[in-house]
Parts: C-alpha cells; structure tokens; sequence
C-alpha cells in the first residue's frame, strides 16, 4: 500500500502550522478530528514537539494515516485511532485529557447533523480553557466569500446534497451551545479560513 498523499494538504500546512505555533503554545494534547492521509499530523507533530498528537478518523482511512506515522517515527505522534463523530463517547481508552481538538476540511464534507456532533462532542472533550481549531472554507453572513467558494459548493452539493460550505455564525451557534466561544478567525490561502473558540472557563462565586 502506498501512503496516501494530498496536495492540499501540501499547500495549507505552513499558514496552519504558523497559526497553531500561537494557538497551541500553551497546550500539551492534541485530538485530530478526521485525520484525512495523516499529513497534518505528521507536519505539526514534527513541529510542535511539545504537543502530544492524536489522528483519528473513520476505519478505513486509518492504514494510510498508519503509513504516514510510522515513516515519521516521532515520539510525540500517536498511532491513529477511530473515531466517528456521531458517536456519543470520544473517550479513546488510556488517553490523558486532551486539551485542543483541531480539524480540516472536515465540517464542509460532513452533514449538518455530524456538524452538530462535531460541536457537541468537542463540547464534551475539552476542559475549561481548551482550544478548538477548525480550518477550511466557511461563508460569512450567509455570503460566499469567493467565487470559486460557490463554485466547490456546488460541487459538493451535486456529489451530497448534505454537504456543503457551512456559515460562519451557524457553527458560531454551535460552538456557544458547547460552552466555546470564538476567539479568532484568520484569513487562510486559497479563501479558506482558520475558526478558533476557546472552551470558558469556569468561575466560581
């Protein structure tokens, strides 16, 4: 089996990895969310070393990310894990707590009703003050943002009509109903964007 290779994926890990240097510095574990080929984990593991880094995806995707890992042999990168994110426990076994989930170009492939799973579990998983990092396409006020966003957007709908770019202040929402609230959103290459919410801390009276 050949490891399996994304040119996308290429193309964004440097603005991503220059946005995470800040947002993760102060965290120690990271949950990937739908690790696609396993070259974000593999990039960001090799440069955040202080990061504990855990892909996960649906089964079959899991030999590929296998591939990338073990090549890469960092101390700091796991071996890939399953997770669907409709199921209601993200709990992996033996794991400590993780304090960031990051994810990309997920939310667009997903239906909405995974969406809201997404939300609600990362809302179950991270502790007062984690990180939540979600990069891809997203419209902003109902509004493409680029042409060629409306363009993939019929493309996907054409390929899944419960597919599509999600609004920005539609996931907004979501974050909130999880206790996060959006602390950045950074213009990306290829009019894409990277969406950061902070989990609130709790204060005590």
């Amino acid at each position: 089996m050949n490891k399996p290779y994304s040119e996308a994926c290429e193309r964004n890990r440097g603005p991503i990895l220059e946005v995470l240097r800040e947002a993760f510095a102060p965290v120690r574990a990271v949950l990937e969310i739908g690790a696609g080929t396993g070259q974000h984990a593999v990039h960001m593991a090799r440069h955040l070393p202080h990061l504990a880094w855990q892909p996960t995806d649906c089964a079959a995707h899991l030999p590929g990310i296998g591939l990338w890992v073990a090549e890469a042999g960092l101390p700091t990168l796991r071996a890939p894990r399953e997770l669907d994110v409709m199921q209601p426990d993200w709990r992996l076994g033996g794991e400590p707590e993780f304090d960031a989930v990051f994810t990309a170009n997920t939310l667009h492939i997903m239906s909405w009703v995974a969406v809201e799973a997404f939300f609600a579990g990362v809302g179950r998983v991270l502790p007062p003050g984690g990180v939540l990092a979600v990069y891809g396409p997203f419209n902003i006020d109902g509004q493409y943002t680029a042409p060629s966003n409306a363009q993939f957007d019929r493309w996907l709908q054409a390929r899944d009509p419960a597919s599509g770019i999600r609004d920005r202040e539609a996931v907004d929402a979501l974050a909130r109903q999880a206790g996060l609230t959006r602390t950045a959103d950074y213009p990306m290459p290829a009019n894409n964007r990277l969406l950061l919410w902070r989990r609130e801390r709790l204060i005590h009276g």
